[in-house]
């Protein structure tokens, strides 16, 4: 019995993962993000969840209090993963326009890749924000990100390449908006217009174009 009151020991159960706390909040993490995205935080429910995962329900409320403490933790986790793989580009050891390239090719490949994530923001915004504004972690790493352009467009504007009427937070915007409407509304457009653009030629015929938009967009001499 620990301080909360809960058995851990019968909580933890299933596959004995006791001595795996980090695991067991992971896998927990991992399933609720799916139902979330496919239900909304409305529909989700929490046995269902637990059904999915390799612990209990109880050991859910033990680690996240309720559904939307649940909620709330996997939208910071999906946030967290975006941010991780954009430090993980290593971008200030390479020449701006190399820089830009690299992170709004990553951008367009998240995004593409994690259709669950975009579900994620789409619902949330239904909630006007709500959640996401209750969350101090998701402000510090989506403020990390506009740091990292920040450097990029100033270090852009020093070797004379970008233009400087441009604001971090509005790239930050472009970049963004091209590489979600990809995915938010690909149901939406691929049977209005048929899935043409959906395939891999011409999913990696997109990604090209939106790296061009946005250098164009960026650069004082257009690209020819």
């Amino acid at each position: 019995m620990d301080e909360a009151g809960v058995d851990t020991e019968k909580a933890t159960g299933r596959g004995g993962w006791k001595q795996d706390p980090a695991g067991v909040q992971s896998n927990i993490l991992a399933v609720a993000m799916s139902e979330f995205a496919d239900n909304g935080l409305s529909g989700a429910r929490i046995d269902e969840i637990a059904a999915k995962t390799r612990t209990s329900k109880r050991m859910i409320y033990y680690y996240f209090g309720d559904k939307e403490g649940l909620y709330r933790r996997v939208l910071e986790e999906a946030y967290r993963k975006v941010r991780e793989g954009e430090r993980k580009l290593d971008l200030d050891h390479l020449p701006p326009v190399e820089a830009l390239t690299r992170l709004v090719e990553f951008t367009f490949d998240h995004h593409s890749r994690n259709p669950d994530f975009i579900r994620l923001v789409m619902i949330e915004n239904i909630h006007h924000g709500a959640y996401l504004e209750r969350s101090d972690l998701i402000g510090r790493l989506n403020a990390g990100a506009i740091e990292k352009l920040e450097t990029i467009c100033r270090r852009g504007r020093e070797a004379g390449l970008f233009r400087d009427d441009v604001e971090p937070l509005e790239l930050h915007w472009q970049i963004s908006a091209l590489s979600f409407f990809n995915v938010s509304n690909r149901a939406t457009f691929s049977r209005i217009f048929g899935g043409r653009l959906y395939g891999s030629e011409g999913q990696e015929t997109m990604r090209r174009h939106v790296v061009e938009l946005i250098l164009r967009f960026m650069l004082k001499d257009k690209m020819s």
